[in-house]
């Protein structure tokens, strides 16, 4: 049998109420000073003050970090790194959705490696564990809270840079549904296919295993069944919890059986356009699949059993389709934009695109090769 390994946060803390057990927790590790990364919309509403208020409360310094972009770039690392430096910060807490945790990650593990965070650039490069970085969610999606994934806008370049370190890891994550019931209905529904898509990805990875296959599955049902609940009445702690359990599921799975051309086309959407990156991930999802039809066919059909259509009787091919079918039923459910044109995509840009897209590190795991040509001619038909 192949040898595998399986990352995940070493200690991971579920459900409403969770935050103030988290905040005990981060006292009990011996850390003085915190760095809190978030954005500026999470201080607006007052959930990045509540934490600080929690942290001061156990005796803690605290500066709050609120420069984090929706797509954080290399200068939002550059400049939470000479905030911890200039506070002398012996930990990380990083606040919000993928975007705060993403950059987090980077600041802490240029604090503990030094360099630039592009020297850390595709797998495995940094030499020793960032600062210890708690990471606390406030979106069900993105799975940051809990991976070893770090995504990095290049501004020079307009790339995503796809960071995968397994030092990048936090030592804790967070996830309390009462931190995501403000969440708006267009955030909520793009987080959620976020998920989806690390899912589906995962299950058809080269690199899945039975545990990912497992975790894939479970999260790909609990979304099919709490998304559109989660994004009519974002209230329903409910629906906000079993989706919180979904994202972290699916986060199981591409952390260890990593993604595919959704996300490597994904990124360069957001780099090149500032896109939101779930929203992309949703137009791409199915016509990626659908190229993956070819060698994947059966496994998309499971993939439409656990979307709660009934496959019996439907061949590979046929249940393939259908898991294409829900998947685009569900986002035209929760108003996810029907094509890339939507959002800006030009037919000049796609051949850029497209190069850069072959270029990142989630393509690897892909389970059909794709030609430049290829990558090109789905940019199209999401188009």
């Amino acid at each position: 049998m192949t040898q595998t390994a399986f990352y995940i946060p070493s200690v991971n803390l579920m459900g409403a109420g969770c935050l103030a057990d988290a905040v005990a927790r981060i006292k009990s590790f011996g850390f003085t000073s915190v760095l809190v990364v978030t954005d500026k919309p999470l201080v607006k509403i007052g959930i990045a003050g509540r934490v600080a208020d929690l942290l001061a409360a156990q005796g803690l310094r605290t500066t709050i970090f609120d420069g984090v972009q929706p797509n954080p770039t290399i200068g939002n690392v550059e400049a939470g790194l000479s905030m911890l430096r200039a506070n002398a910060c012996d930990c990380v807490v990083s606040l919000g959705g993928g975007s705060p945790h993403d950059c987090a990650k980077g600041i802490a593990l240029c604090a503990a490696n030094g360099g630039a965070i592009s020297d850390y650039e595709g797998v495995d490069r940094s030499a020793k564990p960032q600062l210890p970085l708690v990471a606390i969610n406030t979106t069900a999606g993105t799975a940051s809270e809990m991976t070893r994934f770090c995504i990095i806008t290049d501004e020079a370049r307009h790339v995503k840079m796809a960071i995968v370190d397994k030092h990048v890891t936090p030592i804790l994550s967070v996830n309390d549904p009462e931190l995501m019931v403000a969440k708006p209905p267009p955030l909520t529904a793009a987080t959620g296919m976020d998920a989806l898509t690390h899912a589906v990805e995962a299950y058809v990875s080269v690199a899945a295993t039975p545990i990912t296959d497992a975790c894939a599955l479970k999260a790909v049902s609990l979304i099919s069944a709490h998304l559109r609940q989660a994004v009519a009445d974002g209230s329903d702690l409910a629906a906000r919890e079993a989706m919180a359990y979904a994202q972290f599921l699916a986060g199981m799975a591409f952390n260890n059986a990593s993604l595919g051309y959704v996300h490597a086309m994904a990124h360069q959407l957001g780099g090149f356009y500032d896109l939101p990156h779930g929203v992309c991930n949703a137009v791409l999802l199915p016509h990626v699949e659908e190229f993956n039809v070819q060698t994947s066919a059966a496994r998309l059909r499971d993939v439409a059993a656990a979307l709660g259509i009934d496959v019996a009787g439907l061949d590979a091919q046929a249940g393939a389709q259908a898991a294409l079918a829900a998947i685009r039923k569900l986002s035209a459910d929760i108003g996810i934009p029907s094509g890339l044109a939507q959002l800006g995509l030009k037919d000049a840009d796609i051949p850029t695109l497209a190069a850069n897209a072959m270029k990142d590190a989630c393509g690897l795991t892909n389970p059909r090769r794709a030609t430049q040509a290829d990558i090109e001619t789905i940019f199209r038909a999401a188009k």
